[in-house]
């Protein structure tokens, strides 16, 4: 496998705010270059842009501080979703970069440094992000499918990193509400359901394979150190994982019933 590194600069990093400080998406008085702007929603320049060769953009999602995907009423949900897709779509085109990444940190173990919900849009010039993914992850144990909006919800077999990983998938970005809605079950499942509600970190990761667009929600604990020294991944028992589905299905049946 082709090792790919990031160069990270930490002087930089060493001026980047914390959640002790007073936050910056709040005040919005010294925010980066403003690209975009929503409603409420921002897309700015990252005004630290710790990784050298790539371009780095934050879309603050909310002037809610405490607020998140989880928590967002339906329609704000869906605008977010639409917005940031907008916003993806428009810096590819641009074709100045290989790649371009749209994920989310949400909690302490999910590698973000600010609670103020925001996503993060990133442009890689020389790095295809892509490569060294193995689509096998992408699938798994089937949670709920729905013919109409070409949808699949699905948990992994072959994880990222360990345990419990969830997928959405969807065929276009027609059913983008449809990726919204349901991102937003898993993300509040995850926070409040999950693991005995003892999981407090989850990352949203966004792909796309040519018309499909897929979500993967990463719950967070602290990494293996199998998967850190050998990347030796683990995985929950299947009866675990059937256990975690019919939940899920369960929930998935209910709330969209009615559609």
């Amino acid at each position: 496998m082709t090792y790919r590194k990031l160069t990270f600069n930490p002087n930089i990093a060493s001026q980047k705010p914390s959640n002790k400080d007073v936050c910056p998406f709040c005040e919005q008085t010294e925010l980066g270059k403003i690209l975009d702007t929503k409603k409420d929603m921002i897309w700015v320049e990252n005004k630290f842009p710790v990784l050298q060769d790539s371009y780095q953009t934050l879309i603050i999602e909310s002037s809610w501080h405490e607020g998140d995907i989880s928590a967002y009423d339906l329609s704000i949900n869906r605008q977010l979703f639409a917005f940031m897709f907008a916003k993806w779509a428009e810096l590819e085109a641009r074709k100045d970069y290989r790649s371009v990444v749209l994920f989310r940190n949400y909690g302490p173990l999910s590698g973000g440094s600010l609670r103020h919900p925001h996503s993060q849009l990133v442009g890689f010039k020389d790095i295809d992000a892509y490569a060294a993914l193995d689509k096998r992850t992408f699938a798994g144990l089937e949670i709920y499918k729905e013919a109409k909006y070409a949808i699949e919800i699905s948990i992994s077999l072959y994880p990222l990193q360990d345990f419990t990983e969830f997928n959405v998938r969807i065929s276009n970005s027609g059913d983008l509400d449809r990726l919204a809605d349901s991102v937003q079950l898993l993300s509040d499942y995850v926070l409040n359901d999950f693991a005995g509600g003892r999981c407090s970190s989850y990352n949203l990761f966004f792909y796309r394979f040519e018309q499909e667009i897929c979500c993967k929600v990463v719950p967070r604990f602290v990494t293996s150190a199998y998967n850190i020294a050998y990347g030796i991944h683990q995985v929950n028992q299947l009866k675990n994982l059937e256990t975690t589905r019919d939940q899920l299905r369960a929930k998935f049946l209910e709330k969209f019933k009615q559609s």
